[in-house]
């Protein structure tokens, strides 16, 4: 039975392993299409239609960030030894660090591109 859950949980993790590739693959496809037509269908775009290409792409990047952690978690569930969890976790951490800072710049742009509150206005 156990040998079962093992060998489930293996398979469930290279699922959502290949769902994060599959992610990955098509936000590289998106960003290169919008890349390109910005490029020459906008070539004087501004600076702002080229940020959010960059920014939409990191988005997805980060969604498949969280893919990638999620089949780590399964497979600490099913590591044979310490060394096996110990490198799972190294690379959790890793993942989780570059999550955490591609949701920084995120933030970052979008507080940016918020326009600013305009200031209330007294009455006389």
């Amino acid at each position: 039975m156990q040998e079962l859950f093992k060998q489930w949980t293996f398979y469930l993790a290279s699922g959502v392993e290949g769902a994060a590739g599959l992610i990955i693959a098509l936000a590289a496809l998106q960003a290169t299409w919008r890349a390109l037509s910005v490029f020459f269908a906008l070539p004087a775009a501004p600076d702002e239609a080229k940020e959010n290409v960059r920014l939409q792409l990191a988005r997805w990047l980060a969604v498949a960030l969280e893919f990638e952690l999620a089949a780590d978690i399964l497979r600490t569930a099913i590591a044979p030894s310490w060394e096996e969890i110990g490198k799972l976790a190294a690379i959790a951490a890793l993942r989780t660090l570059l999550n955490y800072f591609l949701q920084q710049e995120i933030d970052s742009q979008a507080r940016r591109s918020r326009p600013a509150a305009l200031p209330a206005l007294s009455d006389p």
